[in-house]
């Protein structure tokens, strides 16, 4: 059973055993509410756990490198004292 406020879910369950460990099953209802698909992400905190949607790590990256302006990405170059003394072409 399950009661919906406004547009959130609220489930009471309990923590099963699994092996070595603890689960819970999510309704249905909770998974379409909250988008969630097979990989999620859980975060941890003292008495609260934030489960959502895992995205791919480098999503974003290609648009955020894009919009960088690729003049003073870099350092200027700076020699060292192994440049200066002990390298030898």
């Amino acid at each position: 059973m399950y009661l919906r406020l406004l547009e959130a879910i609220v489930v009471r369950a309990k923590l099963v055993k699994i092996g070595n460990s603890r689960g819970i099953r999510l309704a249905k209802p909770l998974l379409e509410v909250a988008g969630l698909a097979d990989e999620v992400e859980i975060e941890a905190a003292p008495g609260v756990l934030t489960i959502r949607p895992s995205l791919h790590p480098k999503t974003g990256w290609a648009e955020a490198a894009a919009a960088c302006d690729a003049e003073g990405l870099l350092d200027e170059m700076t020699t060292t004292r192994f440049d200066d003394k002990e390298w030898a072409w």
